[in-house]
């Protein structure tokens, strides 16, 4: 694997035949991201990985300072799973000059859910991609499920602005108990992970009322909410939406998603199951 740090230097390796598959992380890899890279291979020639912790994308006392750093150990882990090139710039070759050039996702996409907690979020994610599929020019890129708000983001971006890359979602990946593989997992206590996968389990029993006609999505949503409080979480929200849009669907409507996002202890997890 070639590690390059600079723009010109990822360019000049990037291959000129054959598909080209990126998989932008932030590092301190998990085995969520390994199976991105394993999957990109089924998709391209090949696979150029990135590391960069993106300050546009974190709000003043988030945790941009404390984001664990683990760039050794993720070397190893792209080696092994046969990544190509890694792209690992630092913020003065992303960002030469302040960015005064973003991209602004609709309101009513970006300003919902995790984008009404952490405003211009959404914003911060969609420049950086925009900039890193400019500076990798991929022909497929892939992004995990379990940040689905920011994968519709995306989608919704490359759709409207007619960007010829192909947009992969890979499947969440989970431990044997349910709880959705994250790098914020190393944050919590013994106790905490011990009582992380009931999570899972309430969007598993909501999905699965949905599926077997139940239609009152308020009740749902505020039942979850409800089970979560009980047990020592502080939800931001449980949601069901359309997947295109993540709108709040009809009782007609088809393909939902179920998303929550919760704080346990210090701790804020998101998931989501696709209805």
């Amino acid at each position: 694997m070639y590690i390059h740090e600079t723009i010109a230097g990822l360019r000049a390796a990037r291959r000129r035949s054959g598909r080209v598959a990126l998989v932008p992380t932030m590092g301190n890899l998990h085995a969520g991201h390994i199976a991105l890279m394993t999957q990109a291979r089924d998709h391209a020639d090949q696979v150029i990985a990135t590391i960069f912790v993106n300050r546009l994308q974190f709000r003043p006392g988030e945790d941009f300072e404390k984001y664990p750093r683990t760039f050794a150990e993720d070397c190893a882990k792209l080696e092994a799973a046969g990544v190509d090139l890694l792209f690992a710039p630092d913020e003065a070759q992303m960002y030469p000059q302040p960015q005064t050039y973003h991209v602004e996702p609709p309101a009513e996409q970006a300003g919902v859910l995790d984008g009404e907690f952490r405003p211009g979020h959404f914003r911060g994610v969609a420049t950086v991609v925009m900039k890193l599929f400019q500076i990798a020019q991929p022909d497929v890129a892939l992004f995990g499920k379990k940040d689905y708000q920011q994968l519709m983001v995306i989608r919704n971006m490359v759709r409207e602005f007619n960007v010829p890359i192909e947009i992969i979602g890979g499947e969440t990946v989970r431990a044997d108990d349910g709880l959705a593989l994250s790098s914020r997992n190393g944050y919590l206590s013994a106790t905490e992970r011990a009582e992380a996968p009931r999570l899972y389990r309430l969007l598993a029993e909501l999905a699965a009322e949905v599926r077997n006609g139940a239609r009152n999505y308020p009740e749902l949503e505020a039942r979850a909410m409800n089970a979560l409080s009980v047990n020592g979480w502080a939800p931001d929200y449980v949601a069901l939406r359309k997947r295109l849009d993540l709108q709040c669907p009809s009782a007609h409507d088809s393909g939902l998603v179920v998303l929550a996002a919760a704080r346990l202890g210090s701790t804020r997890l998101i998931d989501n199951l696709e209805v």
